[in-house]
């Protein structure tokens, strides 16, 4: 498995990215926040995710670990395979999909295009149950009884950021962190935390 590639651009075009790494070029498919930083450098460094399917192998790029970690969640819906993981991703800010899928806004992701409200329908069902499931459960079990922790924006926020990747310990601390320094809104609670977890 190809998981990262750091290399020269050799070109640029329609979204694909041709990396040179010792020699070897590698074709990526890219989002297009790391396509526009591997076009205006002309080198740097890509996650990478190895396609395999009958009619070929593909390689997709992403910026950072988190993005990758969305793109795999995305493809793991029914009915949403590597393009459209990547089109989604190209489409919106990793924290707006993530308040999005968190807070249930079918209308807000079906508005990216080639995204119909069907499969905007599946990907919040089975994405938000599945961090409910494994994360969000624990975390409502095992929070402490206050008000930082427990409103329903914040659990929003904190579902939200576990969607990317983040630990819930890591997603509880940057909410609360946030929110004391004068974060009130879900945007700003998670625009805050993405900018602070490291």
């Amino acid at each position: 498995m190809i998981g990262y590639i750091k290399g020269n651009v050799l070109s640029a075009v329609g979204g694909v990215v041709l990396l040179e790494n010792n020699g070897v070029g590698y074709e990526i498919t890219c989002s297009a926040s790391v396509y526009q930083k591997l076009s205006a450098d002309k080198k740097g460094e890509v996650y990478t995710y190895l396609a395999v399917r009958e009619d070929g192998v593909s390689l997709y790029g992403f910026i950072n670990q988190e993005e990758k970690n969305m793109f795999l969640k995305l493809i793991s819906v029914s009915g949403v395979g590597p393009k459209m993981g990547i089109t989604v991703l190209s489409n919106m800010k990793l924290g707006d999909l993530a308040v999005k899928i968190a807070t249930s806004d079918v209308k807000g992701l079906s508005a990216i295009k080639g995204l119909g409200k069907k499969t905007a329908e599946r990907i919040i069902l089975e994405l938000r149950e599945k961090i409910t499931a494994d994360e969000n459960g624990e975390f409502t079990a095992s929070a402490p009884q206050s008000d930082d922790a427990t409103d329903a924006e914040n659990q929003d926020a904190i579902i939200a950021l576990m969607s990317l990747g983040f630990t819930k310990q890591e997603c509880v601390k940057a909410v609360k962190e946030a929110k004391n320094s004068g974060a009130n809104t879900i945007e700003q609670l998670i625009s805050y935390a993405i900018k602070h977890i490291k």
